[in-house]
């Protein structure tokens, strides 16, 4: 049986990759389909402190309003020498949500005279899935590595171009999909939740 998700997120990059990682899981068990196929959903205020909590926001809002359920993702970018900042406020760090450019630039200029040793970071996502019955389940994943010195490559969004995984020499935005799929926080969040997604959604009927 054919079972609809919806995923409250207006970040095609998002969309594109939950969907390939859910496709590589379960194939043909689930339908993702994103929130612009509601145009009266409004965005959720990301009032949560915690990665989270902003997930289960999101995800419980659109559950409710359209009846579905639906998975949701709160996932940043955590710097060592600034206290672990951006975190949650990683889309917004610049000022305008969602700037990647802005975003990165600012990043870059906070670190500028920092050391290569002392530039780890690591990527958190919380995966959440809501139920229009009430029912949640929420998992983590982590991707370590360092902020390197200028944006490298075009693939993948947000941080990936200054972002380079533990042991390796490049950056995120320069491996292939199938590679970031493999270790990234949001693969990893995912793989972590996909068979409670299949139970629960199997659990529907």
């Amino acid at each position: 049986m054919l079972h609809t998700l919806v995923l409250a997120t207006r970040n095609k990059g998002k969309v594109i990759e939950f969907r390939r990682i859910l496709d590589a899981l379960a194939p043909g068990e689930i339908n993702l389909i994103g929130v612009d196929e509601f145009p009266n959903l409004i965005d959720v205020e990301e009032t949560g402190l915690t990665f989270e909590e902003n997930a289960l926001l999101k995800a419980r809002y659109t559950a409710h309003t359209t009846g579905l359920p639906s998975i949701s993702d709160d996932s940043g970018l955590s710097v060592d020498f600034l206290n672990g900042d951006p975190g949650i406020y990683s889309a917004r760090w610049a000022g305008a949500h969602g700037n990647d450019q802005a975003n990165l630039e600012k990043l870059l200029d906070q670190l500028i005279d920092v050391p290569d040793e002392m530039r780890a970071a690591h990527f958190t996502c919380v995966a959440a899935l809501a139920l229009p019955d009430g029912r949640t389940h929420v998992e983590e994943g982590l991707f370590h590595g360092r902020i390197l010195r200028e944006a490298v490559g075009d693939g993948g969004f947000g941080y990936d171009p200054i972002f380079s995984p533990l042991g390796m020499s490049i950056s995120s935005a320069q491996m292939s999909a199938e590679e970031k799929d493999a270790i990234s926080h949001r693969g990893k969040a995912l793989r972590l939740i996909a068979p409670h997604v299949i139970q629960l959604l199997r659990s529907l009927g």
